[in-house]
């Protein structure tokens, strides 16, 4: 049945969908392939994207319901469906970085609201109810790191834990939720999903370049940050002699280039791995002073977890070794670990599957990115498709994903979301 539902698939519904939504919280509207948006979680702009999203799962005739975190769920069982059955679950985000585009997230929201909508134009009559997901604070930043609907949805995050979160004000995520009014009751439990999908913009380049519309993904990296602090001692630029100074920069200047020849040496058997500084603070960050502390901040990834260690563990070498042939202090943390997360050969063999049904080209590829779907993996299959990124460009403006391969993943991902409901 799941050739009629691709083939149901409303490319103008989509679009409109999208492009609706790209208007909370827009900051650039050029269109038709520039448009920006910030929406904050808790702000007035998430608050409008919520109600949209409420309004239209309400019109597709799903039952909507909003979660003691805020996430978003709205279950379509129809008269073939057992009502006791686990369902079928797919979604993503809706919530962005600032000034970022207007896929990221929503594509994947609306692609599964709109595989609901082509199952029921195509009158598919599904064994298991379908679920429609949009997890809050997937991009982090004001209450969290990331993921953090989906930690608390896999039961990796209390409750408790998520809503006394705070931002940068010192205003609590709770407070947040119910000044926009979706502060729900209860827990989405993931664990009681059937199987879960998610469709994506891919953020990189390998789709566009095999010019294939629709990536099948294998493993979503896995991403360790590390804090680094190397302690030298200030002192008067003009006065201190060169031979006589413990310049905190200049240490921390090699084991910047030590992450970098690390990484680079294990891409060489993992092309997946990837290691990067992408912060750091000099004090007294002064031009005629020698500096005496810098802070700075490691992101580590792979898909394989032996490379993420070994990265680590050349990087901790590393400081010992600027330590003692500069004579700074230096000190090590790593306050954020995510494993690498699989996806479920079986929800891969749907989506390929799907394409091939649907006439829509697939392939498979790693997500150097993280996503929702990698807490989703640990309590149940997961699968995720990503469309095409154009030149890799996310988190930006610029972000864009032609609209036909909007349609042509969506077509994928409605295929195999009627597959795994048994339509």
């Amino acid at each position: 049945m799941d050739a009629p539902v691709a083939d149901a698939v409303d490319r103008d519904r989509l679009r409109e969908d999208l492009e609706t939504t790209g208007s909370f919280g827009a900051t650039v509207r050029d269109p038709p392939e520039r448009w920006g948006r910030t929406v904050r979680c808790g702000t007035d702009a998430n608050r409008r994207a919520r109600e949209h999203l409420r309004d239209q799962l309400e019109a597709a005739g799903c039952e909507v319901r909003i979660d003691a975190v805020g996430n978003v769920s709205g279950r379509w069982t129809p008269a073939s469906a057992d009502p006791d059955a686990a369902p079928i679950a797919a979604g993503s985000h809706l919530d962005s970085v600032p000034e970022g585009g207007i896929f990221d997230g929503p594509l994947g929201v609306y692609a599964a609201l709109e595989a609901v909508r082509a199952m029921q134009d195509a009158g598919a009559e599904p064994a298991r109810p379908v679920e429609v997901v949009s997890f809050t604070e997937e991009e982090g930043g004001r209450f969290a790191d990331g993921l953090l609907g989906s930690s608390v949805a896999a039961g990796a995050r209390p409750v408790e834990d998520g809503l006394a979160l705070t931002d940068d004000e010192g205003g609590t995520l709770e407070a947040a939720l119910e000044a926009v009014g979706f502060r729900g009751e209860g827990r989405l439990d993931a664990a009681g999903w059937g199987a879960w999908l998610e469709l994506h913009v891919e953020q990189d380049t390998q789709l566009e370049e095999a010019g294939v519309p629709a990536g099948v993904v294998t493993d979503v990296t896995g991403i360790t940050h590390c804090e680094v602090t190397v302690k030298g001692e200030a002192n008067h630029a003009g006065t201190t002699p060169m031979g006589e100074r413990t310049d905190a920069l200049a240490a921390a200047s090699d084991v910047v280039l030590a992450v970098e020849d690390a990484a680079a040496d294990r891409a060489a058997v993992d092309p997946a791995a990837v290691g990067t500084v992408g912060s750091l603070e000099v004090a007294p960050n002064a031009t005629n002073v020698v500096p005496g502390r810098v802070e700075f901040g490691i992101d580590v990834r792979s898909v394989e977890a032996d490379s993420i260690e070994r990265i680590v563990a050349a990087i901790r070498a590393g400081l010992e070794e600027v330590a003692d042939e500069r004579g700074v202090e230096t000190a090590f943390a790593r306050p954020f670990d995510l494993p690498p997360a699989p996806m479920a050969d079986r929800c891969r063999d749907a989506l390929h599957g799907a394409g091939d049904r649907a006439g829509v080209a697939t392939r498979s590829l790693h997500s150097g990115a993280a996503h929702d779907s990698m807490h989703v993996a640990d309590v149940t299959d997961a699968g995720m498709v990503f469309a095409p990124s154009r030149d890799g460009v996310s988190h930006n403006p610029r972000e864009w994903t032609d609209w036909a391969d909007c349609a042509a993943a969506t077509r994928v991902l409605a295929g195999a979301v009627a597959d795994l409901a048994g339509a």
